[in-house]
């Protein structure tokens, strides 16, 4: 067995950031498993990276989660590197005016999910003698946010996750970090924009100049960076990191999200 090659599990591994770190791995020659919710991007997703495979789960279904475990299991046997990607942004409301339901859905998948999918990896990164666990969160998870209450809470929580895992793991040799995100280039930071400029009454550029002035560096994050650094972490570079939560975002100043 060459033991260079590590397997690898990525959740909403399909699509978005996902995607990046998935054939960021393939790039180095890992073998890599995804799961997504999204039949179509499966699909994709393999027809451009044939050496990849792929369960359909949603990772707030236990049941799911289960069965792309067992997946993985069939194809590779082991687990070295688990990426905790799956999330969603949940609704834009001030926080009287959330719904239980979009509150109950965003923890379920974000929070609810990070922990199933976990749960269920760590036993075969124990059975390796190593390993890394990579958390998304976002700079939300650092930072309060206007009408963005339930990803907050999730991202919060993930971080306090991270840190707890870190020491339960720590003495196996598994190593497990956050990443905090900015606003990264795409599809649904276009959608937030959208929501947000709705509830406010702004056009969609107004709001994106918001969030762009967040930044320091004033721009958004590229899907790519993000991989970069997940990438960095799982590596032997990063073999003495664990228990962090890194900022990749151009130094926000603060999430701000309303207009004057």
């Amino acid at each position: 067995m060459n033991h260079d090659v590590k397997v690898v599990f990525i959740t909403a591994g399909a699509n978005g950031i996902g995607k990046c770190i998935a054939e960021t791995f393939l790039k180095e020659g890992h073998s890599v498993h995804v799961c997504d919710n999204d039949e179509q991007a499966i699909n994709q997703f393999l027809d451009s990276n044939p050496s990849a495979t792929a369960s359909i789960a949603d990772v707030s279904n236990i049941v799911q989660v289960k069965k792309a475990f067992n997946d993985l299991k069939r194809h590779y046997g082991n687990l070295d590197i688990l990426i905790n990607n799956a999330g969603i942004s949940g609704e834009s409301a001030l926080t009287e005016e959330v719904t239980i339901e979009s509150w109950q859905e965003t923890i379920d998948v974000n929070l609810n999910g990070t922990f199933y999918v976990s749960k269920l990896a760590i036993p075969l990164l124990k059975e390796n003698s190593g390993g890394s666990i990579v958390n998304m969160s976002s700079t939300a998870g650092l930072l309060g946010v206007p009408i963005r209450s339930p990803y907050v809470a999730s991202k919060w929580a993930i971080i306090g996750l991270t840190k707890t895992w870190a020491m339960e793991l720590g003495p196996y040799g598994i190593r497990v970090n956050a990443i905090c995100p900015g606003c990264v280039d795409g599809e649904r930071i276009n959608r937030v924009i959208d929501a947000d400029a709705k509830k406010q009454g702004k056009s969609p550029q107004q709001i994106k100049d918001v969030y762009l002035r967040q930044s320091s560096m004033r721009q958004f994050v590229e899907g790519q960076d993000i991989a970069n650094m997940v990438s960095y972490l799982c590596s032997e570079k990063g073999s003495k990191i664990s228990g962090q939560a890194i900022a990749v975002d151009g130094h926000t100043e603060g999430l701000f999200n309303w207009l004057d």
